[in-house]
């Protein structure tokens, strides 16, 4: 299932203000994490239908593909 454009550019904008708060990141910085996701990409694309999920699980899974980058990165490092 694909959503509406316009809606989904709102949640967007919703789930990358709260992710910024959760991360206490920038909203501009949030922005860059969120359109190079694997979340993002998932919305888009209409997987699983993820745009159907509320703006605080989309900005929970956002942390925690980010928590797990950073460990990919420390452990290419060992």
């Amino acid at each position: 299932m694909t959503a509406n454009r316009h809606l989904l550019q709102h949640k967007y904008v919703r789930v990358i203000q709260q992710f910024a708060a959760q991360a206490g990141v920038s909203p501009r910085e949030a922005l860059g994490r969120f359109y190079l996701s694997a979340t993002h990409d998932e919305m888009e694309r209409g997987i699983s239908d993820m745009h159907c999920r509320s703006d605080g699980y989309l900005a929970d899974e956002l942390l925690l593909e980010m928590s797990q980058s950073v460990v990919n990165l420390q452990d290419a490092n060992i």
